[in-house]
């Protein structure tokens, strides 16, 4: 693979706080606005004065506590609710009766409501109850009694708040779960690869030496049963979990295949794109037959490595089911938006069903050797098999991504290819 996936994790709860902040300094400037333009109807003008300098310079100082969960602490929280409070109880004092009795507002006004929001955000809807409940008592003891736009205020706040933290509850437990189902989805990602490596080595040569030692009798057939069980715990390891192991080199036909291209001068490793031709070339023999076209097929190094593994997979595959004398084809085009590789046997086919039956018994070689390989690379495979008419593996690889080239690369392949 070119890279590992990684767990990307997002924030919910940001765009809340910067909302937050916002809201504060505008409802400041609010209250600040109230109070100006009323501010010859008040009794105590100076005590109001006095508050707002304290309102504006609190609200300012403090935006950084509402930047995000972290700062926002709890000592911050029990302070701004202390202030908002203290604004109610002292509108009776600074404001006229008549305006008080009114229903004029508060010295803070709906600035309150960023108190007790800041708790819904930070602690949830309990937090929120809380603080909206002591705003509740605090606007009933600043009106002297319940009257009706008061208890709609408190309900309104109070409901809001409560709705608000619930919310954020909800969306931090949806975060957690994103994150964790991110994490599975990786994790299976790579023991899927693990499991193809596998596949492709430790498992190919137990089923051999089972075989071959059931020919040869005597200690080999001891050495054959032993290799036979660890075949099977194996493959049960891979089809349940994978401790990981560091990845090697899948067979010699790939390490071939690598000094051949660097002898023709592909770079290799992840430096740019390599000639799909020279990692098949290894596979083709007596009984396997390679059509190629004439001009390179240029994959990105990842992805003609991963491709040529699962040409090698399935040929794997022809020599376990069909025999050692079954014949084999391998077919490569290159169209302009994808790379096909076809491989075709002349065997007995495959019975219906017995893919899905492999599959349960943890024998993975065309789930994840072949599939598993082609879908990581944004491509697919697809195997078409008649009894007694042979198997044919068709691996379509998208160039779209997995060229290892830019505009300029894709330029020139396209004009050697003309």
């Amino acid at each position: 693979m070119p890279g590992r996936e990684k767990v990307m994790r997002m924030s919910v709860e940001l765009p809340l706080w910067r909302a937050l902040a916002g809201y504060r300094v505008l409802t400041m400037v609010y209250a600040v606005g109230l109070f100006v333009s009323a501010h010859e109807e008040f009794a105590r003008p100076w005590l109001a004065v006095a508050y707002f300098a304290l309102l504006l310079v609190w609200t300012l100082a403090t935006l950084p506590k509402v930047a995000n969960a972290a700062a926002c602490t709890k000592g911050f929280l029990t302070a701004d609710l202390t202030i908002a409070l203290t604004g109610i109880l002292l509108t009776p004092l600074a404001d006229a009766h008549e305006r008080v009795q009114a229903g004029g507002p508060t010295l803070p006004s709906i600035w309150t409501a960023g108190s007790v929001l800041a708790f819904a955000v930070k602690g949830g809807w309990r937090w929120a109850a809380l603080a909206s409940t002591l705003v509740a008592a605090a606007n009933l003891v600043e009106r002297g009694s319940p009257a009706r736009d008061t208890v709609h205020n408190v309900v309104l706040v109070w409901v809001a708040s409560i709705a608000i933290g619930y919310v954020v509850e909800v969306a931090r437990a949806s975060e957690r779960t994103l994150a964790r189902a991110l994490e599975i989805e990786a994790a299976t990602r790579e023991r899927e690869r693990l499991a193809r490596d596998i596949h492709d080595g430790v498992l190919q040569v137990l089923a051999m030496v089972q075989r071959r030692g059931a020919v040869i009798g005597g200690e080999a057939a001891e050495l054959g049963r032993l290799a036979g069980e660890q075949e099977v715990a194996l493959r049960t390891l891979v089809s349940g979990g994978l401790v990981p192991v560091p990845r090697a080199p899948r067979d010699a036909a790939e390490g071939a295949a690598a000094r051949t291209a660097d002898e023709d001068g592909e770079p290799d490793g992840d430096g740019g794109p390599v000639d799909l031709r020279a990692l098949l070339a290894p596979y083709a023999g007596a009984r396997v037959s390679l059509a190629e076209p004439g001009a390179p097929v240029r994959l990105a190094p990842a992805a003609a490595r991963e491709v040529a593994a699962a040409v090698g997979a399935a040929l794997d595959n022809v020599r376990m089911h069909a025999g050692e004398q079954a014949r084999a084809w391998i077919l490569v085009e290159d169209e302009p938006d994808e790379v096909i590789v076809t491989v075709r046997d002349d065997g007995p086919g495959i019975p219906e069903g017995r893919l899905a039956q492999a599959e349960g018994e943890g024998r993975l070689g065309v789930a994840l050797s072949i599939r598993g390989r082609l879908r990581d690379l944004g491509g697919g495979a697809e195997l078409v098999s008649v009894p007694g008419q042979g198997t044919e593996v068709e691996l379509k690889v998208p160039k779209a991504g997995n060229d290892g080239t830019d505009g300029r690369g894709d330029a020139r392949g396209k004009a050697e290819r003309r």
